[in-house]
């Protein structure tokens, strides 16, 4: 047969090949045999491959899958692809990185109808289903005329014929007490949730344990299904409500207590997006966990025995105190403010209830104002529904003062649970303000969150500068840089992403009053309609110059402003929103001008390129001049 490959002699560059315009309506399954094959043993660059999604209107492609492991044989990956009503196309990209000795072949691409779980075992692939090797039990394929099992099976149930082929583990060597065969599906990719259904069959002279399983990627085992029957001579169907909101294995796993045992056989298996049980309740949406506290509490609330613990307030956009997280203009929450300055006092924030077994990731953002120590004066509970213990699960340390800090935590209960934010304070002295804003809640836990692929058209600046470039080095350009910047009383203190982490910011004093520094993106790929773009900006110090944004068409000289800022905004990160279209391939520029001071750096943080229009507005039109009464805090 043939494959197709990519030349090596191009280092360090790409191949891209593109799928013709597809459209399904049906969730589809995406199998690519490949192989990366290299007689190095390490390289600081490998090559990889690439699989993205273009889909219509988006000027981003998604990466769907990348590998790097290189391999002596052809391997088998399978991607979910969620139904879909725009038209898409499927790119395969190969990088070749410094490895003069790698190549890169695609043997097969199929795109079927149906989920990637599902198989009948006919096709050679197995639907990238595979089994565990273990030197005495083994899945293995049967049917289709091999006589190779004294178990073996008269017909499959695909066919129900003998020609037809099935999956089965036999007994006959088993060597030692509990040997154990697993069968392993191929990973599934996109959140999924309904009805699993397989046929079996079973013929046993001693204890088999035939169990299903669900296995997430930090390794847990979660048992969805077990035999209950003794015996099964013929094809007995078998279903289980699954629930896979994020990337998981499914585990066929058979145990023999003798070589005496039996067998299993195991076909058709196959999914139904509808529960098989007659359950109704509709799926947990984690979204109903988070807040930005923009209009109220959202799901939270307070106990009111505790005192008024957590107030929701806002502060002016000013250059002493920070504002919200979420806009830089918004509402957050902040406990121990002055009403409450006896010792000893507790504000307790309660989340909504959570299902039991279920991997969370809990993220949020707060920030700590004080001149003490200040450890300990948040923590973070969990509150189990059926008896009342509390378990702390995070509490704070020292961290820098006024910057908004990520914090992230893992958790998994057995039984429905709250989470509960604790602020306290010991005495007079230890009395700082606690301040909290943009919890949100994830399924999986966050390793696995932070190993899922980047969104498209998103730049944290984490761990590069993603699709944007300088137009010239030299003095005017812009830097990458995480913590506060050199000259006081300008800049920020810590990056808008986790306030630990990385942002772009000029350093004024090395420019000279007027010059510019212009961070350029790639060309985007134009669309039809409206696209959104979101950023944070940080315009803090006296002598703060300009920042603008402008649109470049290609094939046209002139840049198109969109948006602009005068002179010093705020100590906080704000936020800016562009609405604009453009059909053809466009760049967006970011241009900063350095004022009349040395306290002018200005920074920008988080940048977000969406398809559509904008969803909100954004706060201030004007671009200079100063709001009366900064200080103010609104309850």
């Amino acid at each position: 047969g043939h494959y197709i490959s990519v030349d090596t002699s191009y280092e360090g560059e790409k191949a891209v090949l593109s799928s013709p315009d597809l459209y399904s309506e049906e969730w589809s399954c995406v199998r690519l045999i490949y192989q990366i094959a290299t007689t190095s043993d390490t390289s600081p660059d490998p090559a990889r491959l690439n699989l993205y999604l273009r889909q219509e209107g988006e000027s981003f492609d998604r990466l769907l899958w990348s590998a790097k492991e290189p391999s002596d044989s052809w391997l088998i990956a399978s991607l979910d692809l969620t139904n879909s009503t725009k038209k898409y196309k499927l790119v395969l990209e190969g990088e070749m990185g410094q490895d003069k000795s790698t190549s890169i072949a695609v043997f097969e691409i199929k795109i079927t109808s149906g989920y990637c779980i599902e198989c009948d075992f006919e096709e050679n692939h197995l639907c990238g289903y595979v089994n565990r090797w273990n030197p005495n039990v083994n899945w293995f394929v049967g049917g289709g005329n091999i006589r190779n099992s004294q178990s073996i099976l008269p017909k499959d149930h695909t066919l129900n014929s003998a020609l037809g082929h099935y999956m089965y583990v036999d007994s006959v060597y088993v060597k030692h007490f509990q040997e154990v065969a697993q069968l392993i599906s191929p990973k599934i990719t996109a959140p999924m949730s309904g009805c699993l259904s397989f046929y079996y069959q079973l013929k046993q002279e001693s204890s088999i344990v035939f169990t299903v399983y669900l296995r997430d990627m930090s390794g847990f085992y979660e048992e969805i299904w077990k035999t209950d029957s003794a015996l099964n001579a013929d094809w007995a169907l078998a279903e289980v409500d699954f629930n896979a909101p994020y990337p998981m294995e499914v585990i066929f796993e058979v145990a023999f207590n003798s070589a005496k045992g039996g067998y299993v056989a195991l076909d058709d298996i196959s999914f139904s997006p509808v529960y098989c049980s007659n359950q109704t309740g509709a799926p947990f949406n984690p979204a109903n966990a988070g807040c930005n506290f923009e209009e109220d509490l959202c799901n939270f609330y307070q106990d009111h025995k505790d005192g008024p613990g957590w107030s929701r307030v806002k502060v002016k956009r000013n250059v002493y105190r920070a504002g919200d997280h979420t806009t830089g203009f918004g509402y957050y929450l902040l406990a121990n403010t002055k009403f409450t300055l006896q010792p000893g006092y507790i504000g307790r924030l309660y989340g909504p209830t959570l299902p039991g077994n279920l991997q969370f990731c809990l993220r949020f953002y707060y920030a700590l104002y004080g001149f003490f120590k200040m450890s300990g004066t948040l923590a973070v509970y969990i509150f189990e529904e059926n008896h009342v213990v509390q378990e702390k699960i995070w509490s704070v340390l020292d961290s820098p003062k006024g910057v908004w800090t990520q914090a992230e935590i893992s958790f998994k209960k057995p039984m429905p649970c709250k989470v509960v934010f604790v602020s306290w304070c010991k005495s007079f002295w230890d009395c700082g303000l606690v301040a909290l804003d943009d919890v949100s809640l994830s399924l999986g836990s966050c390793q696995a969150a932070d190993l899922l692929l980047p969104t498209p058209g998103e730049c944290t600046f984490e761990k590069d500068e993603c699709v944007f470039t300088q137009k010239k080095k030299g003095r005017g350009s812009w830097h990458r840089k995480r913590g506060p910047t050199p000259t006081s009383y300008t800049g920020p203190k810590g990056d808008h992403t986790t306030g630990v982490g990385y942002y772009m910011y000029i350093e004024a004093s090395n420019m000279v009053y007027g010059q510019r520094a212009y961070l350029v993106s790639r060309s985007l790929r134009g669309t039809s309609g409206k696209q959104c773009l979101t950023f944070f900006y940080h315009m803090y110090g006296a002598g703060t110059g300009l920042l603008s944004v402008y649109l470049k068409k290609e094939g046209d000289d002139e840049e198109i402003p969109l948006w602009r800022r005068t002179g010093e905004q705020s100590i906080s990160w704000l936020r800016g929103l562009i609405e604009y279209e453009s059909d053809t391939n466009y760049q967006i520029i970011f241009e900063a001008i350095r004022g009349v001071s040395i306290r002018s750096d200005t920074a920008i943080d988080d940048i977000l390129f969406q398809a559509g229009p904008c969803l909100e507005v954004e706060e201030i039109q004007f671009s200079s001049g100063y709001l009366d009464s900064l200080n103010e805090i609104e309850y």
